[in-house]
């Protein structure tokens, strides 16, 4: 695999950048109706156009929306399966993704009224709910000063199977309305978010962005076992704090915002990891430029393909991300 260089670094994201801004062009034209490319662009200019009302207000927001949290799932997966060492983990394995269901479950069953930071309702108690999976999933693991990877690992899949329980026991008590949005939201579903709540999705994902790609250095070192990352000169305990605190916001905050969307933090990691090379310098930010427009295409997909009903987006990256990590699991028992 060839050396990484500052050159061969910003090739690779202006070749990915480039990709985003086309995928997202052609997703805000996707729709019940559709949008040309060219009025696409000129929709920014033209303020009293129906196309233009529709691009800028309906669809602009839900691309950046999936492109915001298909970006943060995949940086998530790339830094859980470096600090894991385990190319099959993904952001939902450390009971992220249980603790989320439980607060969006919560949110429907009890009205959800409260606001904070422009969130309410289910946004606002899956956050909560993953960010106390977090919580507890660390503290567990820690001990001794040392965080334990593999006591994490168990925490998280028991914290899933507790959390799924009582998502199990509160759906009894839903009305039939109620139930509906939770397995919509359960299911993984963008919807138009606007566009502030957009921006401040971005600025938390984009904060984890800047610090987990700052540790791609020691990624790298961690990589080769913990043992040889502290000869080399790595603060072991301090970067997975970081990476485990940094990757599970990322992916708290995407959960909120869209709910389970599964393998994105699976698949992409592995389809940049062979293109890219195994750098974690340049495989964070490319994972999370390739994640972003994964998640528009496959949302596109998800509004288009049985129009004018929706499906969840979540159907779609389950569709083809099932498939592709049977094959992963199947590589990885040959071995």
């Amino acid at each position: 695999m060839a050396h990484l260089t500052l050159r061969r670094w910003w090739l690779w994201i202006a070749v990915l950048l480039v990709a985003v801004v086309f995928v997202a062009v052609i997703s805000v034209g996707l729709g019940s109706t559709w949008v040309p490319a060219s009025e696409v662009l000129a929709a920014f200019g033209s303020p009293r156009s129906v196309n233009a009302v529709i691009v800028r207000e309906v669809r602009l927001p839900r691309v950046l929306l999936a492109g915001v949290v298909g970006g943060g799932l995949a940086v998530a997966g790339v830094v859980f399966q470096a600090l894991l060492r385990n190319s099959l983990a993904d952001p939902f394995v450390l009971g992220i993704s249980g603790g989320a269901g439980l607060g969006a479950v919560i949110a429907v069953s009890t009205g959800g009224g409260v606001s904070i930071a422009g969130l309410a309702g289910v946004p606002l108690f899956a956050f909560i709910g993953a960010l106390s999976a977090i919580i507890v999933v660390y503290l567990f693991a820690r001990g001794g000063g040392r965080v334990n990877l593999h006591t994490m690992l168990l925490a998280g899949v028991v914290t899933n199977s507790v959390c799924s329980s009582a998502i199990m026991a509160l759906t009894i008590t839903l009305s039939y309305d109620q139930l509906q949005t939770v397995m919509f939201w359960l299911m993984g579903h963008l919807s138009t978010m606007p566009l502030p709540l957009v921006g401040k999705l971005a600025l938390y994902v984009g904060i984890g962005l800047v610090f987990l790609t700052a540790i791609g250095r020691d990624l790298n070192q961690m990589s080769l076992g913990e043992s040889q990352a502290a000869i080399l000169g790595t603060n072991v305990e301090l970067v997975k704090r970081i990476a485990f605190v940094g990757a599970s916001l990322v992916t708290g905050a995407s959960v909120a915002a869209a709910g389970l969307i599964g393998f994105v933090g699976l698949i992409i990691p592995h389809a940049v990891r062979i293109s890219t090379g195994p750098d974690h310098r340049l495989l964070i930010p490319a994972s999370f430029l390739a994640g972003a427009a994964f998640l528009m295409l496959a949302d596109a997909l998800a509004r288009t393909v049985i129009a004018p009903t929706e499906l969840p987006v979540g159907v779609i990256t389950a569709l083809v991300g099932g498939p592709v990590f049977l094959v992963l699991l199947k590589q990885r028992v040959k071995r």
